[in-house]
């Protein structure tokens, strides 16, 4: 089955992102989340990797482990940062090697410390080109490109960055995924307007339930993510209970994810953080089935 096809003919695909464990413990308890989490069937396991590349080599063990264990597509996140052409084709080829059936295709942040993306010499600038470069080279691969119902904050203006989505679909991506976000209004607003511009691929939104108020100023100031008032101020009510701020969170990523299933969206792609508590309360709560183990 192709990445496109997870989403077509009436389809829900619903998909989880990993990153790759520091320690054994925390290796243990990713796999405990990736075993509680395809009780829910997922259509894709994706996998990120650290700055500049730094775990590119353990991404790659990670979705190893995970085919391994369960018979469904995998997603290799590749960004131009630090890399030639030469080190994205060969790390390509090791990816297809190896079984993975998408790579999700961005620019990647600038290396800590900088504040504007340089490509390395022989490298990639824009993330149209990585497209460019594994539809070209690799066409076995699904592409799944980023979408910013926010806007990218390097954008010079919400036109602009979807003129540049539109370049990537056109270069060969077969699905958006976007950037997490806490209001589906924006959502919405960013799905009309790729619409209007021709833009086909599947629209598959990001969400990352939170579950402490710490969490939700980290995101705020990283992500820029816009936090609507109703969902501070169940923070704030839940006061210093850690309980109760799960609860809070739990129960604002329910009602969110149940709105874009009620708005016919083709997937959800949860941002999992390698925990698995809130996405499954949020996933029982809006009814989606489980296997029978």
């Amino acid at each position: 089955m192709s990445i496109k096809d997870a989403y077509s003919s009436g389809r829900f695909g619903l998909s989880f992102e990993l990153f790759p464990p520091k320690t054994p413990e925390s290796e243990q308890a990713m796999w405990q989340t990736v075993e509680e989490l395809t009780t829910f069937d997922p259509a894709m396991i994706t996998c990120t990797y650290g700055a500049g590349g730094s775990t590119r080599g353990t991404t790659l063990d990670v979705l190893k482990g995970v085919m391994a264990r369960h018979a469904l597509p995998v997603a290799s996140h590749l960004t131009c940062v630090g890399s030639s052409v030469a080190e994205l084709r060969e790390y390509l080829r090791e990816a297809l090697q190896l079984g993975v059936a998408a790579i999700v295709a961005l620019r990647g942040d600038p290396p800590k410390g900088e504040t504007t993306f340089r490509p390395v010499d022989g490298g990639l600038r824009y993330a149209s080109e990585l497209v460019s470069l594994i539809r070209a080279e690799f066409p076995e691969f699904g592409i799944v490109v980023a979408g910013y119902p926010e806007t990218h904050q390097e954008a010079v203006s919400p036109e602009a960055d979807l003129d540049n989505l539109k370049r990537k679909c056109d270069a060969g991506g077969d699905v958006i995924v976007t950037q997490l976000f806490y209001d589906n209004a924006d959502f919405f607003r960013f799905r009309d307007e790729c619409g209007a511009r021709g833009i086909r691929a599947a629209i598959v939104p990001g969400v990352m339930p939170v579950t402490n108020y710490t969490q939700v100023r980290r995101i705020a100031s990283l992500c820029k993510a816009r936090l609507p008032d109703s969902f501070t101020q169940s923070f704030e009510a839940a006061g210093a209970d850690e309980t109760a701020q799960f609860d809070a969170g739990v129960s604002f990523a329910a009602r969110q994810v149940e709105e874009l299933i009620e708005a016919g969206v083709p997937g959800i792609h949860f941002y999992v953080l390698n925990k698995s508590p809130a996405t499954i309360r949020v996933l029982d709560h809006v009814g989606m089935k489980r296997s029978v183990v």
